[in-house]
C-alpha cells in the first residue's frame, strides 16, 4: 500500500474491508481479515489506518474498529526491540505521517474516537518523544491552554496523564515549569472545567510530584526549587477541593478528592522536609473529608441501606469505589503519622484519630452477606492482608503505637472503651447493628495484641487491658450466638490472642464454650473462632480440665476435618494438632480413630504443599504421643513402600510427598523404627535418587536419605546383610547429587546429606574423603543457588575443623609421653631471613629459604602455644585488659556450654592460619545453629574425640608438664615467641 497519491483508494478499500470483517457471513469475514494481515506487512497500511480513523466523514464503528487496529499495529510494528515486535518495522517517513494526522485531530468531537487517537498518541510518545517527536508537548501544551476547545483540552490531558508516568529526571525540570500554569489553571476553574478535567489535571500533577520525589535525592535543591513555586497555590486549592464534602458513593463525587489524597500521599511521603506549616495547613481539610465521608461509607457500606453499584475502575484499572477512596484516606494518614515532624502536630488528635478508625473498621454488609454464604471467605479474609478498611485501619492504629509508644496505646484504649460504651447504648435502644461497633472494637484491639499484651505485662498502659477485654467479652456470652455469629466468633479469636492476658476463669469459660461450639449447631464464623480458641488454650490449659473432653473435641473436629475445605481445612488440622498434643493418657486411642482420616486428607491434597504440610504435622503430633508410634509407622509402610516400589507410575507429586512423610517418621526416632522403614523403602529411595529426572522427588529423596543415616548411625551399614552394599548405594546418590551437570536446585539439600555421612559413619568415610572433596568444588563451581554453594563450603569447613582438631590433640599427647627419643628429631624451627627487599622468583631460586633446626618436642611445643593463644584471642576478642580476659578464660575452663561447643568448629585454628579458613570455621558453626540440634547430639555421642574440649585439654597438658617435669617445661618455654609464652603463661596462673 502506498502512502502518497493513492491514500484515497487505500482509505477506500480499507473501510470495504473493516465493513465485510463485519459481516454475517463466515467465509466473508474470514477474507477481510486475512487481507487486512496481509496488507499490515505492506508499506502505508498504518498511514491508512490512521486516515480511516480521524476522517469524521467516515461512520462511527468503522473509525473504532479502525482505531483499535491501528493501536494494535503501533504495538507490533513500531519499534524493533520491543518484546511484541513483528516485522516489518514502520519505516521513518510512514512514522511522520502518522504522528502528525492524529496530533492534528485530538479534539475529535467522538469522545471515544478521542480517548482511541490520545492512547495512540501516547503509545507512539513513549517510544519515540522528545527525541524523534519533540513537537508533542509545545502542541499538548498548546491545547490544554486553548479554553476555547474543550475537546482539545481533553484530548491532550488524556495524553499527558499517559505519558506522564514515563516522564524521567532530563525532561521533569524543564516540563513542570511550562505545564504546570496550564494544569494550574484547569484545577483552579470549576467554572470552566468539568470535574473530570480537573481530575485528569490533578493525576498529572501527581505524576509530576511523584517523579519530583524519586529526583529530590540527586537534584534536591532542583526540586525543593520547583516544590517551592507549585506548593502555596497546590495547597491552597487542595484545601478547597477538600472542602467539598462527599455526598454518595458515587465515584463522580470525589474523584478530585481522591487525586488530591494521592498528590499528598507523595508529598509526604517524597519530601518529608517540607515545611509542616504547608502540609498543617492542609489538615484540617484532610479531617473534615475523614469525618464526614465515614457519615455516607456508614451509610452505604457499613448499613448497606444504599443499593451497592457494581465496581467500576478507572482508565488506569484502579478501583474506584467508596472504600478505595477511604483506604487512600487512611494510607495518607499512617503516612502522616510515621513522619516524625507532623507526627507531632496532630500528637493532640491521636485519640479521635482512633476513634473514628474504630468505627470505620466495623463489619459492612457486603461482609456479612459474603461471609455468611462462605466461611472459606471468612478466614480467607481473617488470615490475609486484604484490600479493606478494616485492615486499612489496623494499619494505621499499629503505626499510631509505633510513632506515640505509650501514649498512642493509652489513646487506642481509651477510643476502644468510648465506641464499646456506644454500642451499648445502642443495644439498650434497640438497634438491630449495635453488635458492629462492639466486633470493631475488640477487632482493633485484637490488631493490636501483640503490643497489648506487652504494654500490660510492663505496667506502661494507662488502662487496664485485662479489665476492659474481660469487660466486652463478658456481655457477649448472654447475646444469642445465632443473632450475632460475628460477635462470637470475635470474642472467641480475642481469647485466643490475648490468652497470655485474660484471667483463668475467662479462659477456661471460653474454652468450654469453644469445645462445644465445634460440636454444635452455630454458624461457621463462630466454628471458627471456635478452632482458633482451641488451637491457642489447649497446649496452655489445665490438663485435668480438659483430659475429660478431648476425646469429644477431637471427635468433633474429625467431623468439621470432613465438611472443611480450602482455607477452613488448614484451621482444622492446626486446631487438631493442639488437641492431640494434649491428649495425655488418652493418646493411646487417638492413632486409630484419627490417623486413617488425617492420611487420606494428605492423599487428596498432595498437590497441595500448605495442606498436606499441616497433614503431616497432624500426623507427626500422633507419632510423638505415647504408644502411637508403632502402629502408625505400620499403617503407612505399606502403603508408602508400594508407592515408591513403583514411582514412574504414580501422580504426580504423590512420590514427593510420601518421601516427605518419611522423614517425618524417621525423625528422632528409634532405631527399631528406623530399621523397619529401611527393610522397607531404603532402596526404593536410593533408586530414586539415581534414576528421578523430578526436582521435588530428588530434594525429598535426599532428605529422607539424611534422616536414615541421622537416626540409623553405623548400624545402618550393616541392615542389607551384604558387607559394603548399603555404603556403596550411599556414595552412589551422594555421586549423582555432586554431579556438576545437573541442575542446582535438584543438589540444593546434598549439603546435610553428606554432612550425616561425615558424623554418623567417619571411619566408613574416611578413604573417600578425597573424592569427596574434589565433587563437592566441582559442584560449587557449576551451581547457581548460595544457598547450596554455602551448605556444601560448610562440609569442607566441617572437615578442615575437625582435622586440626585432631592434630593438635595427637601433638599434644606427643609432647604429654616426655619420650627421650623424640628429643632426637630435628625438625624446621624458623626461617632465616638472608636478604632484604622483596623476595621474586629468581632469587628464591638462587637463594632458597633457610631453616634453623630444632628438637621436636620444642617445634610442639610453639605449634600447641599457638594454638592455645588462638583460643584465648578469640574468646576474649583480642582485648588487652587482663581481668577481661581472665574473667573470659575461666568461663573455658569452668566448662562454660556455648563456648565449649563452640571449640570444635573454630579452636585450634594457628594464628598464621590461611584467613578462609578461620572463615570457614565461624560458617560451620553459624550453618549448625540453624540445624538441628540432634545432629550436633550425635556428633558428640560417635566419636570420643568430640568429647574433647580443646582448651581445657591444652590447659591440662601445660599444667601436668610444669607439675611434673618443670626443667623440660622451661627449656620447652625458650621457643615461642613473648605473646606465646604469655599464653601459656596465663593458664598456669589459674
Amino acid at each position: 500500500m502506498a502512502a502518497g497519491g493513492a491514500a484515497d483508494g487505500d482509505q477506500r478499500w480499507l473501510v470495504e474491508c473493516l465493513t465485510a470483517t463485519l459481516d454475517t457471513a463466515r467465509d466473508v469475514r474470514a477474507f477481510a481479515e486475512e487481507s487486512l494481515r496481509q496488507a499490515s506487512l505492506l508499506p502505508g497500511y498504518g498511514a491508512a489506518l490512521t486516515k480511516v480513523t480521524i476522517n469524521k466523514e467516515i461512520p462511527f464503528g468503522l473509525r473504532q474498529l479502525a482505531a483499535v487496529l491501528l493501536k494494535q499495529f503501533i504495538k507490533q510494528h513500531w519499534q524493533e526491540d520491543e518484546d511484541n515486535f513483528v516485522p516489518p518495522v514502520v519505516s521513518a517517513s510512514e512514522k511522520v505521517v502518522i504522528r502528525k494526522l492524529l496530533l492534528t485531530s485530538l479534539d475529535d468531537s467522538h469522545g471515544k474516537i478521542r480517548t482511541a487517537i490520545s492512547m495512540a498518541v501516547a503509545a507512539i510518545g513513549q517510544q519515540d518523544w522528545p527525541e524523534d517527536w519533540p513537537e508533542l508537548l509545545p502542541l499538548l501544551l498548546k491545547l490544554i491552554s486553548d479554553q476555547n476547545n474543550g475537546n482539545g483540552v481533553r484530548g491532550a490531558l488524556r495524553c499527558l496523564a499517559l505519558l506522564s508516568d514515563d516522564l524521567d529526571d532530563t525532561c521533569i525540570p524543564k516540563l513542570v515549569p511550562e505545564l504546570f500554569p496550564s494544569l494550574y489553571r484547569i484545577i483552579s476553574s470549576p467554572h470552566l472545567y468539568e470535574n473530570s478535567l480537573r481530575a485528569k489535571a490533578l493525576a498529572i500533577v501527581h505524576s509530576c510530584i511523584s517523579m519530583l520525589g524519586s529526583m529530590s535525592g540527586v537534584y534536591k535543591r532542583d526540586t525543593a526549587s520547583l516544590m517551592s513555586s507549585m506548593l502555596d497555590p497546590l495547597i491552597e486549592q487542595f484545601s478547597l477541593i477538600l472542602n467539598s464534602p462527599v455526598q454518595s458513593q458515587n465515584p463522580d463525587d470525589w474523584s478530585m478528592q481522591m487525586e488530591v489524597l494521592k498528590c499528598l500521599l507523595q508529598l509526604v511521603q517524597n519530601f518529608p522536609r517540607l515545611p509542616e506549616a504547608k502540609i498543617s495547613a492542609i489538615l484540617p481539610s484532610l479531617w473534615q473529608t475523614f469525618v464526614l465521608s465515614f457519615k455516607i461509607y456508614h451509610l452505604s457500606s457499613i448499613q448497606g441501606s444504599e443499593e451497592l453499584d457494581s465496581i467500576n475502575y478507572d482508565s488506569d484499572g484502579s478501583e474506584r469505589s467508596l472504600e478505595s477512596f477511604e483506604i487512600q484516606l487512611f494510607e495518607l494518614w499512617t503516612t502522616i503519622v510515621g513522619n516524625s515532624r507532623l507526627a507531632k502536630v496532630i500528637g493532640g488528635n491521636i485519640k479521635e484519630l482512633a476513634y473514628y478508625t474504630i468505627a470505620f473498621q466495623q463489619i459492612t454488609e457486603e461482609q456479612v452477606q459474603s461471609w455468611s454464604r462462605d466461611a472459606n471467605q471468612y478466614v480467607a479474609d481473617e488470615d490475609d492482608v486484604t484490600y479493606s478498611c478494616r485492615v486499612s485501619g489496623s494499619l494505621l492504629l499499629e503505626e499510631v503505637v509505633t510513632a506515640y509508644e505509650d501514649y498512642g496505646i493509652n489513646s487506642i484504649l481509651e477510643a476502644s472503651k468510648m465506641r464499646f460504651h456506644e454500642s451499648q447504648e445502642s443495644k439498650q435502644a434497640g438497634s438491630p447493628d449495635w453488635w458492629r461497633l462492639h466486633e470493631a472494637s475488640l477487632f482493633a484491639l485484637g490488631s493490636l495484641s501483640e503490643q497489648l499484651c506487652e504494654a500490660q505485662d510492663s505496667g506502661f498502659a494507662k488502662y487496664n487491658v485485662q479489665h476492659l477485654l474481660e469487660q466486652m467479652l463478658t456481655d457477649i456470652m448472654a447475646t444469642g450466638v445465632h443473632q450475632y455469629p460475628f460477635l462470637h466468633a470475635r470474642a472467641l479469636s480475642i481469647v485466643a490472642k490475648f490468652s497470655s492476658v485474660i484471667s483463668k476463669e475467662a479462659s477456661e469459660q471460653y474454652l468450654s464454650y469453644a469445645a462445644r461450639a465445634i460440636a454444635s449447631d452455630v454458624p461457621p464464623p463462630v466454628k471458627v473462632g471456635a478452632c482458633r480458641t482451641l488451637a491457642q488454650l489447649l497446649p496452655e490449659s489445665d490438663q485435668d480440665l480438659i483430659q475429660p473432653n478431648v476425646m469429644g473435641i477431637l471427635s468433633s473436629l474429625v467431623d468439621l476435618l470432613r465438611q472443611a475445605s480450602d482455607e477452613t481445612l488448614h484451621l482444622v488440622l492446626e486446631t487438631l494438632q493442639s488437641a492431640i498434643k494434649s491428649g495425655g493418657d488418652q493418646s493411646t486411642l487417638i492413632e486409630p480413630i484419627i490417623s486413617p482420616i488425617i492420611l487420606d486428607v494428605w492423599a487428596q491434597h498432595i498437590a497441595d504443599p500448605f495442606i498436606s504440610i499441616d497433614a503431616i504435622e497432624v500426623l507427626e503430633a500422633i507419632k510423638n504421643a505415647p504408644g502411637c508410634l508403632q502402629p502408625l509407622v505400620s499403617r503407612i509402610l505399606p502403603t508408602i513402600g508400594s508407592i515408591l516400589g513403583k514411582p514412574k507410575i504414580q501422580p504426580d507429586g504423590l512420590v514427593a510427598g510420601s518421601l516427605d512423610l518419611l522423614t517425618m517418621v524417621l525423625k528422632n526416632a528409634p532405631t527399631v523404627v528406623v530399621k523397619a522403614v529401611f527393610d522397607t523403602c531404603f532402596v526404593s529411595i536410593v533408586q530414586i535418587v539415581l534414576e528421578s529426572e523430578d526436582h521435588g522427588e530428588m530434594q525429598n529423596a535426599t532428605e529422607c536419605l539424611a534422616a536414615f543415616i541421622s537416626g540409623g548411625r553405623q548400624e545402618l551399614l550393616v541392615w542389607s546383610g551384604e558387607q559394603g552394599r548399603t555404603l556403596k548405594m550411599l556414595l552412589d546418590a551422594a555421586s549423582r547429587l555432586l554431579d556438576p551437570a545437573l541442575e542446582s536446585s535438584v543438589s540444593l539439600f546434598v549439603g546435610s546429606f553428606i554432612l550425616q555421612l561425615i558424623l554418623q559413619m567417619p571411619s566408613h568415610l574416611s578413604p573417600y574423603i578425597p573424592d569427596l572433596i574434589a565433587a563437592i568444588v566441582r559442584r560449587m563451581q557449576t551451581s547457581s543457588i548460595a544457598g547450596l554453594k554455602s551448605s556444601l563450603i560448610v562440609i569442607i569447613a566441617r572437615l578442615g575443623a575437625y582435622q586440626i582438631k585432631v592434630t593438635t590433640t595427637a601433638l599434644a599427647l606427643l609432647i604429654s609421653t616426655r619420650h627421650p627419643e623424640l628429643s632426637k628429631i630435628e625438625v624446621q624451627g624458623h626461617l632465616i631471613k638472608t636478604s632484604t627487599g622483596i623476595t621474586t622468583r629468581s632469587k628464591a631460586q638462587v637463594a632458597p629459604d633457610q631453616w634453623t633446626k630444632i628438637p621436636l618436642p620444642a617445634k610442639v611445643f610453639s605449634l600447641l602455644a599457638d594454638t592455645l593463644a588462638e583460643i584465648q584471642e578469640q574468646i576474649g576478642g583480642g582485648s588487652d585488659d587482663e581481668s577481661e580476659e581472665d574473667s573470659d578464660w575461666e568461663e573455658v575452663q569452668n566448662g562454660n556450654t556455648s563456648i565449649a561447643d563452640d571449640i570444635i568448629y573454630s579452636a585450634s585454628v594457628p594464628s598464621n592460619a590461611n584467613l578462609s579458613v578461620e572463615h570457614l570455621n565461624a560458617m560451620a558453626k553459624v550453618f549448625d545453629e540453624d540445624e538441628d540440634d540432634s545432629y550436633d547430639n550425635d556428633l558428640t555421642k560417635n566419636d570420643p574425640l568430640n568429647e574433647v574440649k580443646l582448651a581445657d585439654f591444652l590447659t591440662n597438658i601445660f599444667t601436668n608438664l610444669w607439675e611434673n617435669d618443670r626443667p623440660l617445661f622451661e627449656y620447652l618455654c625458650q621457643g615461642p615467641s613473648d605473646s606465646h609464652r604469655s599464653a601459656v603463661e596465663k593458664v598456669l596462673r589459674k
